[in-house]
């Protein structure tokens, strides 16, 4: 059984617009290469952060929703952990309250976004 995911990682703020886009599709190659399916992403940009992470107080925000099997949310996490340019993630598992929460908001940004074009 495939259960749907999110997770969000922040990015170092020292790397120039291709090294975080390198690095942002090297975990959506890790997801879909083992199986997993990109079912939204979204680039939050570079934000404040709360609280100084490694002295720095930016970073790049990536938000990933898939589906993968159980046992891949580990592998993630440990590729996430071997990457010295992720400064901190953050990965939970959707209970189907928060896949349809997620579904709503999605399509609310999509219609918001048509009317601004």
């Amino acid at each position: 059984m495939r259960n749907q995911y999110e997770t969000v990682f922040i990015v170092t703020p020292v790397l120039s617009d291709a090294q975080v886009k390198e690095t942002v599709k090297k975990f959506r190659d890790i997801i879909t290469e083992n199986g997993g399916e990109i079912v939204n992403e979204e680039d939050w940009g570079l934000r404040k952060l709360a609280y100084p992470i490694q002295k720095k107080t930016t970073g790049f925000y990536q938000l990933f929703e898939f589906t993968a099997e159980p046992a891949f949310a580990k592998t993630l996490e440990t590729q996430f952990r071997r990457d010295e340019r992720i400064i901190r993630f953050l990965t939970f598992s959707l209970d189907k309250y928060a896949v349809a929460y997620s579904e709503k908001r999605r399509n609310k940004s999509k219609v918001k976004s048509e009317k601004e074009e």
